[in-house]
């Protein structure tokens, strides 16, 4: 079997890693945040999605996602440490590939979603680290309880969507949280307490 395990681990280290999807220049939207103009923006359901990601028992990694319920934004490019965020996403909505999982997750060993059937995020503070990065830092509220969180943003980019003739822009964010900072330390350490976050965040006119 070690022959077999090394021949597999050396194809897969063999293969270069997915590059982020870049943007090209005929998409509508462009990493220019000039084309944002300052006000309050509606967070656009559709688009705005968390991921999350555990390691499940040192075998695998396990994702699953949470929409976005609402939310806004209050941004002005030439002031960015001024931005303010709020999303409210929505628990008893999760989504994985396993309906049996999914259903677990919902219960009470996990999000008790009847009773906690959202999650929000509120920034606290922005501190710019170039023209298209920032730190996002705010309060994450899972299950009542609150906690900072701190998650590194990359501007994607800006422009009118062709669909709804409005201005358009999103967002990428990664953090780190541990779940049973929010009373979802179930089966930890076995799986993984830390979980990797990875936010796309959209907007709309």
């Amino acid at each position: 079997m070690r022959p077999i395990i090394a021949a597999v681990l050396a194809t897969t280290l063999a293969v270069p890693a997915v590059a982020q999807l870049a943007t090209t220049p005929q998409q509508p939207g462009q990493p220019q945040a000039a084309r944002v103009a300052a006000g309050t923006y509606q967070v656009d359901p559709a688009h705005t999605q968390v991921t999350w990601e555990v390691n499940h028992m040192g075998f695998s990694m396990l994702q699953g996602q949470f929409g976005a319920q609402g939310g806004s934004i209050t941004i002005d490019p030439k002031k960015p440490a001024a931005t303010k965020v709020e999303v409210t996403f929505a628990i008893n909505e999760l989504s994985t590939t396993s309906a049996q999982f999914a259903n677990h997750l919902k219960s009470g060993d996990f999000f008790d979603a009847a009773a906690n059937p959202t999650a929000r995020f509120v920034s606290t503070s922005v501190t710019p680290r170039g023209p298209n990065r920032a730190t996002l830092n705010g309060n994450l509220t899972i299950k009542g309880v609150t906690k900072p969180v701190a998650l590194d943003v990359t501007f994607v980019g800006a422009g009118t969507n062709p669909m709804s003739k409005k201005v358009n822009f999103g967002f990428t964010g990664t953090g780190t949280i541990k779940r049973s900072d929010f009373g979802l330390g179930y089966a930890a350490p076995v799986v993984s307490d830390n979980v990797k976050l990875t936010v796309q965040a959209a907007f709309t006119a």
